[in-house]
């Protein structure tokens, strides 16, 4: 996994009233802690850090105004309506330290032609390494047949990166598909007579 390199400014004012000023000129009030330091106040720009969320356990790299630190984003609060990046908390991390994260799980492939994929899990929660944390883990369903399944125990893990959650957590299987029925001609008035 590539780190992302964001430069951070410290915040010195804070409440709604400073939020809202750091908001207008497109930047995100954001807070790093972490490994038992004092939890540090950071205004990051709005459009790199918009971009570096859309990758799933993204490493960013804060540089600037005196910080050089890993983190990884542990809360991100968004506009309900606009969808804008209101506020992010970041996790402290450093080289060699394993982390829990969720890792989207992948179903790639076709399955029978009778047969559609019902995916239970989409994430799966894993410890892995802060700089070798896995994009995605994909599951190949390839030729599967009708009750086939995957639990969590069957996922193929990057060498370095354990289970977290139940082994036996089912993730997906295979259905077979609903096939609408549409009513015969009269049908419908052969009922209401």
């Amino acid at each position: 996994m590539s780190e992302v390199v964001i430069k951070a400014e410290k915040r010195t004012q804070f409440g709604k009233g400073a939020a809202r000023k750091i908001r207008r000129n497109h930047k995100v009030p954001a807070v790093l802690y972490g490994h038992g330091s004092e939890t540090r106040h950071l205004t990051l720009p709005g459009h790199e850090l918009m971009i570096a969320l859309r990758t799933p356990n993204v490493l960013i790299r804060l540089q600037g105004d005196g910080i050089d630190e890993l983190a990884l984003p542990k809360g991100v609060q968004r506009d309900p309506i606009k969808g804008f990046l209101e506020h992010v908390d970041l996790l402290l991390v450093k080289r060699g330290e394993k982390v829990s994260v969720e890792v989207p799980v992948v179903a790639v492939g076709d399955v029978v032609s009778d047969g559609v994929v019902d995916q239970q899990l989409t994430a799966v929660n894993v410890e892995a390494e802060a700089t070798h944390i896995p994009e995605k883990i994909e599951v190949s369903v390839e030729g599967f047949e009708i009750g086939a399944e995957v639990h969590a125990r069957d996922l193929k893990l990057p060498q370095g990166v354990t289970l977290v959650d139940d082994p036996d957590a089912l993730v997906l299987h295979v259905i077979p598909a609903q096939v609408s029925e549409e009513p015969a001609e009269g049908g419908e008035e052969a009922a209401a007579e």
